[in-house]
């Protein structure tokens, strides 16, 4: 299995070009945080915005409104059941989260349908959390769009059938492979499945990472790499996972435990650090 190296990162993370505007640098639409799980679609969001995307809007419920402002007065923000909003803004993104915070209920459902409905073959859809484990629930048929899977192992096991016994890399890849879809598998040594390439490996991170809202907080990088980066998605999603990790490496230099939020803060300085790399 092939190693993630801070040398790929930097081949992502180029400087920008100063000839530019927000427009450049991709539209994301991040979409879930029902009545009970704001911050999951709040943090997604953020890592968003600190990452790099260009523009980001937020579909979430309409009780999150005043926290989202407040914590990210740089993100829009409508609500994730009108439908006729969603419609007119989907096809302008370039990449779409869905998943964190959104639940599992009837509501939940029929917002993950209609996305499903109207996503674009061009699109990156990043599946995460609950949404997961509606696809496996609902055995739901999975649209023409570029497909990113973020599952914990046990959100995993729903969707692949595959215990977390029998979670090998030859198991994961041919479960990645029937789905035809890119699986990133979060662990202690998180692993990434591509179509059409070997498997790949995270070999940074430590268990100062396993605390509420990490998984919410990569959705969101991963999508502003997706939207920004001219390099190839494959690399943009490698480098995305691996900087997740790295920052909180340093952080847990002097920290028991990192939080998502303090990974979101430090996401500028050190992707000005890995654009200044040789």
């Amino acid at each position: 299995m092939q190693q993630i190296t801070e040398k790929l990162v930097c081949q992502v993370i180029k400087p920008r070009t100063q000839e530019s505007h927000k427009g450049s640098f991709g539209r994301v639409l991040t979409i879930g945080g029902n009545q009970y799980f704001g911050g999951a679609i709040i943090m997604s969001a953020s890592a968003a915005v600190y990452s790099g995307a260009g523009l980001v809007t937020c579909a979430t419920d309409p009780q999150n409104f005043v926290s989202l402002h407040a914590r990210l007065p740089e993100a829009m923000v409508v609500d994730y059941r009108d439908q006729q909003m969603l419609a007119e803004l989907l096809p302008q993104m370039d990449v779409l989260v869905i998943g964190p915070g959104l639940g599992t209920d009837a509501t939940a459902l029929a917002i993950l349908k209609f996305v499903f409905s109207q996503v674009q073959s061009q699109q990156h859809l990043i599946i995460d959390g609950s949404a997961i484990t509606l696809v496996a629930q609902q055995q739901l048929t999975l649209p023409s769009a570029q497909i990113v899977f973020t599952p914990h192992q046990m959100e995993w096991q729903r969707l692949s059938g595959l215990t977390l016994a029998e979670q090998t890399p030859a198991n994961n890849q041919a479960a990645q492979q029937k789905l035809a879809a890119t699986v990133i598998v979060k662990s202690h040594r998180t692993e990434i499945y591509l179509p059409g390439q070997p498997a790949w490996q995270n070999p940074v991170g430590s268990a100062a990472m396993a605390t509420g809202g990490m998984g919410d907080c990569l959705t969101g990088i991963l999508a502003g790499f997706l939207a920004q980066f001219s390099a190839a998605p494959a690399q943009s999603i490698l480098a995305a996972v691996y900087t997740h990790s790295a920052i909180s490496d340093q952080l847990a230099q002097q920290q028991y435990v990192t939080l998502p939020t303090q990974i979101i803060a430090a996401l500028p300085a050190y992707m000005a650090q890995m654009s200044q790399e040789k």
